[in-house]
């Protein structure tokens, strides 16, 4: 058996567009992240999840709402969180992403590694093994939940991970057996 994962980017905040890593600032959608969010809804209107799991910070846990509403059970889950860039939180995109291939292994100053992200995306993963196998679920969230399933289910290695460019598209589907 396995679990059909849909993963969905969360819809654009206003750091996204004034080009800001978030990380752990819990930051509000903008508009265009409102009209993304609706329009997610819409391209999965004729879908049947068992559960809509997000993280707990509001660009993920609003989307979910924005586009589904009460239509599927909607779960907060803090290990699906954006890694905690610690003290380069809100700072420049260029700056973080320019520091991200040195921070597999080695925490962002007062933050956390992309390993540590990956653990808790593990975590996460095994308790979906166990509850929900044989079921099809959908993830909003963030980067660093996306790192988490490209490199567990698909064997991506971090490294090339976190120094590819983010191309956005509508869903990715990762099957966890």
């Amino acid at each position: 058996m396995s679990v059909q994962i849909i993963f969905e980017a969360h819809g654009t905040t206003f750091d996204n567009e004034a080009h800001l890593s978030s990380g752990w600032n819990d930051v509000e959608l903008s508009p265009l992240g409102i009209e993304q969010s609706k329009e997610m809804g819409e391209r999965y209107k004729d879908e049947h999840f068992d559960a809509i799991f997000c993280s707990d910070l509001q660009r993920a846990w609003r989307s979910a709402e924005i586009a589904f509403g009460d239509k599927f059970k909607i779960v907060k889950d803090n290990r699906l969180r954006e890694c905690n860039y610690g003290d380069l939180t809100q700072s420049p995109s260029e700056i973080v992403d320019k520091e991200k291939p040195h921070r597999i292994s080695s925490p962002f100053p007062n933050g956390e590694s992309y390993k540590q992200t990956t653990e808790r995306m593990k975590s996460f993963l095994e308790d979906l093994k166990k509850d929900y196998d044989g079921k099809k679920v959908l993830i909003i969230g963030h980067r660093a939940t996306q790192y988490g399933l490209d490199h567990l289910i698909d064997g991506v290695p971090l490294d090339q991970l976190v120094s590819a460019k983010f191309k956005w598209q509508p869903g990715w589907e990762y099957n966890l057996s």
